[in-house]
């Protein structure tokens, strides 16, 4: 099903805070923060010529944000930029003087990172990027995670210093308790969702993933002219559609935000006009979506600048992460996630039927954008949907560049 955007506030100008959040200054900020840590490159886009002429389409690009800062997803952004900018905020209240972040690894300020306890719940990729964060600043962190987090996933967590702090129930659980715990403690809490009297924090999370656009749009011949992003409590969804809008106004892509059908909080709020909390019933595959309240921010955001809404059930993702695996011709394979697919899984819905490929203009000429928000974040499960380990791909990809090379 497609849901068209028919809010009062669609296609009018965002809200100023959140302009200016996503916005080119700000985008230039996150820039410059990466280019002074060690592990940082651009990630790749990849282009699949032969899957486009398939679903007679111009082209698709796909961000594999799979490979970002060796974690392995988009969310190596935003949790880590955020703990880093609160720490450079807090050493510069405490000096009196502008920190910048070179002189994040200086003693005085590693020294007034470590009394600094930053918090958060995670389905597990926003966690990591937090600890992340934390342990790159000397700060303290826990983590609160659910009971659906897998134990490699917590593992994978704990690994980066982390305290785990385990919660009965989902993850919007989770995020109360980690909110409650960080209160009481006078630690900050770094969350990826926001609510009301909570919105400047996740605006740094959320203009963190602005980066993975700067690098995506440096490569590209042309802007595109649709895009397909997945949603869980709206954050990647909300920095895409909102920087594109303030970069691109009227002539910005035609945007589509994807949900999981078992997870549809973004699809049931855009239907109602307001925020919704949807019930939950069975857990999704699609777990780093599995989100059942959206953010307050970026569904403001949303509303001004998607255009439709949309859900996937679980086996198209399983089907779109078999099909990044095993592409089309020559089309280089992809390792995603559970969730990395989803954007994909979208596409291919709509692509296949002609009446909703005429309601979104969807066409031979069409420039699609797409985002793999994660890599193989639990390899057993990735074996398990997909019958291969992401070694396997690698290895794929590997002799299809050598004979490419080969018959050059």
């Amino acid at each position: 099903m497609l849901l068209l955007n028919k809010h009062a506030d669609y296609r009018k100008p965002l809200e100023t805070v959140d302009a200016e959040i996503l916005g080119v200054e700000a985008a230039k900020t996150v820039e410059h923060f990466l280019h002074h840590r060690e592990d940082y490159k651009p990630t790749p886009l990849v282009s699949l010529p032969d899957l486009a002429h398939e679903i007679g389409i111009g082209s698709i690009l796909v961000k594999d944000e799979g490979h970002r800062l060796g974690l392995g997803s988009f969310k190596a952004l935003g949790g880590s930029y955020a703990v880093i900018k609160l720490v450079l905020e807090e050493a510069s209240q405490r000096l009196g003087r502008e920190v910048g972040v070179a002189e994040l690894h200086s003693d005085d300020v590693r020294s007034i990172a470590s009394k600094m306890t930053v918090a958060c719940a995670t389905d597990g990729n926003h966690g990591r990027s937090v600890a992340m964060g934390a342990q790159l600043v000397g700060a303290k962190c826990s983590i609160f995670v659910h009971s659906g987090v897998s134990k490699e996933r917590i593992d994978a967590i704990a690994r980066f210093g982390a305290d785990m702090v385990r919660v009965d129930g989902n993850y919007d659980d989770s995020v109360r308790e980690a909110a409650r715990v960080a209160e009481e403690n006078n630690w900050i809490t770094v969350s990826d969702t926001s609510w009301p009297g909570y919105e400047r924090i996740p605006g740094f999370v959320m203009q963190g993933y602005t980066a993975l656009l700067t690098e995506a749009l440096r490569h590209m011949p042309e802007p595109p002219t649709h895009a397909f992003v997945q949603a869980g409590v709206g954050g990647i969804a909300a920095t895409v559609a909102g920087h594109f809008s303030v970069l691109f106004g009227d002539n910005r892509p035609f945007f589509v935000v994807v949900d999981p059908s078992r997870a549809a909080c973004i699809f049931e709020t855009a239907r109602a006009g307001h925020l919704v909390k949807v019930d939950h019933g069975e857990a999704t595959v699609m777990a780093m979506l599995e989100c059942y309240e959206p953010s307050l921010v970026a569904w403001r955001i949303l509303s001004h600048a998607a255009d439709a809404f949309m859900t996937v059930d679980d086996p198209d993702a399983i089907d779109a992460m078999k099909l990044f695996a095993n592409p089309r011709g020559s089309d280089p394979a992809v390792v995603a996630g559970e969730s990395g697919g989803v954007g994909l899984a979208g596409l291919l819905k709509l692509a296949a039927d002609k009446e909703l490929r005429a309601k979104i203009g969807l066409d031979a000429q069409s420039r699609v954008f797409l985002i793999n928000t994660e890599g193989a974040t639990d390899p057993v499960l990735y074996e398990k949907f997909v019958g291969a380990t992401p070694a396997d791909i690698a290895a794929k990809n590997a002799g299809q560049s050598a004979r490419k090379e080969k018959v050059a």
